[in-house]
């Protein structure tokens, strides 16, 4: 084991600066997947760590001996709102909530950070200010909340609130101050989990392509290798230490990246408020998953695409091309969209997540099928030599074709399953400010998700560029040594990316909005719309942009046709 680990370290130290070039996109292919990954579980986290932050305040009747009496307000200054906490001991020595010292007694009254500093809370309290409450009692850092202390037969502790239920609680007897989450809470988690969902599947799909880049690199190089002996054990146990090594390496960047993005993603406000930079930061236990997690998905991706080296080493040394995709894979999409309509808002949040998750997968799995197929038809019906060169590399290798559209395609799911959805910016909700707060938090969000995948989509599509201009370069400079202008082979390199990037794009737009159809209540908004329409030219764009700035990789691969150190 330890030769064939030094022999893979010296391959990957031995590919040429091309050759670490190819790993370096690897390494920066991980590294966006592993931070947008950790940012993805921290979503959950985060409103998980509010909704416990926050239950001390929604009371839960004793069904013993009652310690305490709880009354909720909620008050509004300045079009900022107030949540004022009414207790009453009943029994000496009742616990407090987290982040409390003690309770206030009689005529006492605590005063979050930011409530205390805020002009208008003085005198709209009767009493004495006598300590400072928390974070840990605190939904997030701004929060104005204070805690007043009553005697047991003072009217605020006994008489019930015409608001009840809406904008506080009335009068409860609690035995302690553990409270339970609001239901606006849970909503908040149901939502940030069908985000998660939107934005970890592609990311997953992301970086089982990162171990396919440079694929056919790595191909025939391993191929040389088991011609000359080496066996099928050996082979794989060498691919995926070097797919391991390489991943790690991403995965450390990664954590880094996402460890510098702490503080203005903790700027992000949702629900009247922003972040506690321990809310955006996930846990040890969960950083530690995912840092062995990538790696394990990179290297399981790079032995699953070691089936053709392994069996046939022979056709891959000869460059021959594999056999054409099947269409069970479509079928596999067709029977996944086939479970949507009997979903709606009846259906549990974990069976809409796990079937928006199997709609991601199908669509990348039916994904490489359907751009053989406009390969083919590109190849056929092709004018120019632009378009004929074009359809013959779809239909060679539709799987690398796929890779480099498959972030925009994804992300036009995304943006069709959100577009539906989005409620109008003038849609309002009178005398409710926490449903017309989700309102808003959901438009928040949609942005939120969005620049993510987009994010995801752009830096794929521009590593997957740079990364099959490697994979090629000897087909490039070969064609380039025969006469073909350089003009002509960056047009075919584009028409690649465009035509299944239009039709694939197109299509995935339509699977999303077919996957929202069943929770879309209200026709599509303006807004909606207007999302949709910047997803596509987003989209369009970037990925021009990523293929324009390989470009000048593909003149200088073109110069030198000579074999490389790998």
């Amino acid at each position: 084991m330890s030769n064939l680990l030094e022999l893979t370290w010296r391959l990957l130290r031995g590919g040429g600066r091309r050759g670490m070039l190819g790993s370096s996109l690897m390494v920066a292919a991980v590294a966006v997947s592993t931070a947008l990954l950790l940012f993805a579980v921290a979503v959950n986290f985060a409103f998980a760590g509010r909704a416990d932050r926050g239950a001390w305040r929604n009371p839960v009747a004793a069904t013993g001996t009652p310690r305490a009496v709880e009354a909720v307000r909620t008050e509004f200054a300045r079009n900022r709102l107030i949540t004022v906490v009414h207790v009453a001991v009943l029994v000496p020595g009742v616990a407090p909530p987290r982040g409390l010292a003690r309770l206030p007694a009689p005529g006492e009254v605590l005063m979050s950070p930011a409530l205390a500093k805020d002009p208008s809370a003085a005198g709209r309290f009767p009493g004495k200010v006598a300590g400072t409450i928390g974070d840990e009692a605190l939904v997030h850092p701004g929060e104005l909340v204070a805690v007043v202390g009553h005697a047991p037969a003072d009217p605020e502790v006994n008489t019930r609130w015409k608001g009840d239920g809406r904008l506080g609680a009335s009068p409860a007897r609690i035995a302690g101050f553990t409270g339970r989450p609001t239901p606006d809470s849970g909503a908040y988690r149901a939502l940030a989990l069908v985000a998660s969902v939107l934005m970890v599947v592609p990311l997953l799909v992301f970086g089982g392509a990162a171990a396919r880049l440079t694929v056919a690199r790595r191909d025939r190089r391993l191929a040389s290798l088991r011609l000359v002996g080496a066996t099928p054990g050996q082979v794989v146990a060498m691919t995926v230490a070097e797919a391991m090594i390489t991943a790690f390496a991403g995965a450390v960047l990664g954590l880094v990246l996402y460890a510098v993005a702490i503080p203005p993603l903790s700027q992000v406000e949702i629900s009247g408020g922003t972040w506690f930079a321990s809310d955006v930061w996930p846990g040890a236990l969960p950083v530690a998953a995912v840092l062995a997690a990538v790696p394990l998905l990179v290297g399981l991706s790079a032995m699953i695409g070691l089936r053709r080296v392994v069996v046939s080493p022979l056709g891959v040394a000869r460059r021959q091309t594999p056999p054409a995709m099947r269409f069970v894979r479509v079928v596999a999409l067709l029977a996944t969209l086939a479970v949507v309509p009997g979903l709606g808002f009846g259906a549990a949040m974990g069976t809409v997540a796990v079937v928006l998750g199997m709609a991601f997968l199908a669509l990348n799995l039916a994904g490489p099928w359907v751009v053989g197929l406009i390969g083919r038809i590109t190849a056929r019906t092709a004018r120019r030599p632009a378009s004929l060169l074009a359809g013959r590399r779809l239909v060679d290798d539709p799987r690398s074709a796929w890779r480099t559209v498959s972030g925009v395609a994804l992300t036009g799911f995304v943006a069709g399953f959100i577009g539906l959805l989005i409620p109008s910016a003038s849609l309002t909700v009178k005398d409710d400010v926490v449903t017309a707060w989700l309102l808003q938090d959901i438009r928040t969000g949609t942005v939120v998700v969005l620049m993510v995948s987009f994010l995801v989509a752009i830096v794929s599509a521009g590593i997957t560029a740079a990364s099959s201009v490697l994979d090629r370069r000897q087909n490039y400079a070969l064609l380039r040594l025969a006469g073909t202008p350089l003009e002509v082979l960056d047009r075919a390199r584009s028409l690649e990316t465009l035509i299944p990037l239009t039709i694939m794009g197109g299509g995935s737009i339509a699977t999303g909005m077919f996957c929202a159809a069943p929770f879309a209540r209200l026709a599509m908004s303006a807004t909606g719309v207007l999302t949709l329409l910047a997803c596509v030219i987003a989209g369009f764009a970037g990925v021009i942009g990523a293929g324009a700035l390989s470009r000048p990789l593909l003149r200088s691969v073109t110069t030198d046709p000579a074999p490389r150190p790998d």
